[in-house]
């Protein structure tokens, strides 16, 4: 087969993450595996791993975007793609537009995925009229069904997305090296009761919950730190420093600790005793859920949408009633005394899996 996935970039990102996932098993495989996008930094390892990337720049949400449909039909026709797979909304529109006006004969087949719970609006019922609509849970498809009604539920796809067990494995455990670096950056931290907020800086991610949260628990755990690991994205600062003032008035400054943007995740999964999930909205997934338990790693999560999903495939006891931050501290505190059943092992969500179901998926509809 020869595939083409479509996205506005690839700097960064789940989507993007995906992206290269699935371009990785179709060159594993023997197939043609392509990408349209901005560029970005991700650009490098997808073409080491074999595929090819073409730099087109169909996530600029201007009107010059319309002067792109032309070319870009041109293009597709030219290289005879047999499956066009779009991730966003704005790229999926210039594409269905393009191949609109392809003579059937050599129009690809048109597949989309939702990732996200974006608002209500013919502007986001694109990523509905593929042929056939992955979506990345449970939660993705009941809102696909709830929201876009005509939309046929034989060809909506439940495919979760996966990790790698073997890079997010149970036993892995940070080098001596990267402790050395990690105490030395931030003393004080050996033998004290971990708890983590993974998650870029914003006010959906709930980081006011959590020093709450914290709050609390300082009472009954007086060794707490609390890390807070993201940044603030460019134009978010003011964010942070809300967030600091507010460490301040809850006396925290000696048990909150920022971070700041990490590339060590898996590392500060392994030294926390508990990571927390705390979104004010409902998600469509969760990896920052995920990654966590696949490692053993218990996690306290507001129990609703993909991360209420994931608890409860593998650790029940650490769903709470959503903005119920009493509930969350009594769950971390239970998690402490050893009152809770250990994570269960991931069998579900796992990339092969994703793998498989997606190619499996394109081998369906060209068979169709």
């Amino acid at each position: 087969m020869k595939v083409l996935q479509v996205l506005p970039a690839l700097e960064s990102g789940g989507v993007e993450r995906g992206t290269l996932e699935i371009a990785d098993a179709l060159v594993r495989e023997g197939h043609d595996s392509h990408v349209a996008s901005a560029g970005g930094r991700l650009v490098a390892d997808l073409e080491a791993a074999g595929s090819k990337h073409h730099t087109w720049h169909l996530g600029d949400k201007t009107p010059t975007i319309l002067f792109q449909i032309r070319p870009f039909r041109q293009w597709l026709e030219s290289e005879q793609f047999d499956i066009v797979h779009v991730r966003s909304r704005l790229p999926a529109w210039i594409t269905h537009w393009a191949l609109k006006r392809l003579p059937a004969s050599s129009r690809p087949h048109f597949i989309t995925t939702v990732h996200g719970l974006n608002s209500v609006s013919r502007y986001s019922g694109i990523l509905t009229r593929g042929e056939r609509v992955i979506a990345v849970s449970r939660t993705c498809q009941q809102y696909v069904l709830d929201n876009y009604p005509d939309t046929p539920a034989e060809k909506l796809r439940v495919i979760p997305r996966g990790i790698d067990p073997d890079y997010w494995r149970r036993d892995y455990q940070p080098s001596s090296t990267w402790l050395d670096g990690w105490h030395h950056e931030f003393p004080g931290l050996a033998g004290r009761f971990i708890v983590t907020l993974p998650g870029r800086l914003s006010r959906l991610k709930g980081h006011e919950d959590f020093l709450e949260i914290v709050e609390r628990l300082r009472a009954e755990i007086p060794d707490i730190v609390a890390l807070i690991v993201g940044g603030a994205a460019p134009g978010k600062e003011r964010y942070e420093r809300e967030l600091r003032t507010m460490c301040r008035q809850r006396h925290l400054d000696g048990t909150v600790v920022f971070t700041g943007p990490r590339q060590d995740i898996r590392d500060i999964y392994a030294i926390s005793d508990v990571v927390l999930s705390l979104s004010n909205k409902p998600e469509s997934f969760g990896r920052t859920v995920l990654e966590p338990l696949a490692m053993g790693t218990p996690v306290v999560g507001y129990n609703r949408g993909g991360v209420g999903e994931i608890l409860e495939a593998l650790f029940p006891e650490g769903a709470v009633p959503p903005a119920d931050t009493e509930a969350a501290a009594n769950s971390v505190l239970s998690i402490r005394a050893g009152r809770t059943m250990e994570v269960r092992t991931n069998h579900q969500f796992l990339l092969q899996t994703m793998q498989e179901q997606t190619l499996a998926l394109y081998r369906e509809v060209m068979a169709s």
